[in-house]
């Protein structure tokens, strides 16, 4: 970690463990989070950055053409993976691009003693990748999407799939050994010497051996996805986060829960992290921001600190163009002229915009020098089709929306907030 420390001792410390706090600056939501050794946070986003936080202060790593989804800390540096199927070494502020896989990069691990990073990806593969210089291999092939990835001291791989199979290898050489075949799919894997936690689709949340798959707790509720974990070792405590907004505190010297905090009204938890001492809790999600609470205090606080910011709270009294805004458009792309953080570009003057003209935004090639102009008729069959489909390769996520009259109400609501203008 020579070079992280070198990178963030120069920026201020942060704030208080005690304090609950807000990191403030991304354009997307929050994916994943990391504490640094010296205390500063590293953040995920699905605006394309990693944000590197010394108190409130971001210093931001711009390399990736898609979401940021997931990260981890190596000896050499950060490394993040996202949708663009890459997985990319930062040394400080510098990107070193180690490869790629042929589709999302949903999951990373650091090797014991941090020379070595695993990543798994939805197109069903794992590869090993060296920090310090030599050749990347693959790892035999898991029989699925991977979902998470997590390494023992021993330096055994663990892989969960989208398929609910845990799997271990035992060398990067071995066959998987099966040790779980949950009935929905994994999302996450925390593991230790002594036993391995994970997180299904349907809520399941359970302990088992590591090396016999033999179960030893289950602390499944009625909550459903599991969608975080985080683990803090010398203080026992795992974190879980779902897709309603809820953070579980477990403690693992006495498996029982311990706290189980309402940290959204409206969830999801992507991102979970411990702070080095154990007294904070990180967590990200739809929301733009992350945030730090203090574990002794963390049933005193309200939900509505992040919930009053997403859309999701008040849905229903919106209309109905605003909605489809909010839910399609809104993560993505700013209403307002100038630069923002999202990950697409403003959509400010839309109407009688050539695709791709926005000026400072990386287009995807297919929109480079594209011939679509943006009015009525080539949103309303954007949303029709899909962006997949109507403009194949390019970044825009695949999504629809069926009903005519939604796609109507949208276009109406773009004409009235985008300001129209015709460069």
């Amino acid at each position: 970690m020579r070079y992280l420390l070198a990178l963030l001792t120069c920026l201020a410390l942060p704030v208080a463990a005690q304090d609950f706090t807000t990191l403030k600056g991304h354009g997307g939501p929050i994916m994943d989070i990391a504490v640094a050794p010296d205390g500063s946070v590293v953040t995920a986003s699905f605006d394309n950055s990693v944000g590197v936080w010394s108190g409130r202060e971001p210093t931001w790593l711009e390399g990736h053409s898609a979401a940021v989804v997931t990260l981890t800390l190596g000896s050499q540096g950060i490394v993040s993976g996202g949708d663009d199927f890459s997985v990319i070494l930062w040394r400080g502020e510098t990107s070193h691009k180690l490869g790629s896989h042929k589709g999302k990069v949903s999951a990373l691990a650091t090797a014991p003693g941090g020379l070595w990073v695993t990543s798994g990806s939805w197109d069903g593969t794992i590869r090993m990748w060296p920090l310090g210089g030599g050749i990347d291999y693959a790892l035999k092939d898991p029989g699925a999407g991977v979902t998470d990835l997590a390494f023992d001291q021993g330096g055994q791989v663990f892989a969960s799939t989208n398929a609910g199979r845990i799997l271990r290898y035992e060398t990067p050489q071995s066959d998987p050994v099966p040790l779980v075949k949950h009935g929905f799919g994994v999302n996450k894997l925390i593991v230790t010497d002594d036993w391995l936690a994970y997180g299904a689709v349907d809520g399941g949340t359970r302990i088992i051996d590591p090396m016999t798959g033999a179960q030893i707790a289950d602390f499944t509720l009625d909550r459903r996805p599991i969608l975080s974990m985080a683990y803090h070792a010398n203080t026992h405590q795992l974190a879980v986060g779902d897709g309603q907004g809820y953070i579980m505190m477990i403690d693992t010297a006495e498996w029982r829960i311990t706290r189980d905090f309402r940290a959204t009204r409206n969830g999801p938890v992507w991102a979970l992290a411990i702070s080095n001492d154990g007294q904070t809790i990180w967590a990200g999600g739809l929301d733009d921001v992350a945030y730090g609470w203090p574990v002794a205090s963390l049933d005193e606080y309200d939900p509505a600190i992040s919930g009053e910011r997403s859309f999701l709270q008040a849905a229903d009294s919106m209309p109905n163009g605003e909605r489809q805004f909010m839910r399609k458009c809104s993560i993505c792309h700013a209403l307002k002229e100038g630069p923002s953080r999202k990950a697409g570009p403003t959509l400010h003057g839309i109407f009688g915009r050539r695709a791709g003209t926005v000026p400072g935004y990386r287009y995807s090639q297919i929109l480079d020098g594209s011939e679509i102009i943006w009015d009525e008729t080539t949103i309303d069959a954007l949303f029709d089709q899909g962006p997949d489909h109507y403009i194949p390769g390019s970044k825009m996520p695949m999504q629809v929306i069926t009903r005519a009259q939604d796609r109507a109400d949208l276009i109406t609501f773009l004409k009235d907030n985008t300001q129209e203008t015709n460069p």
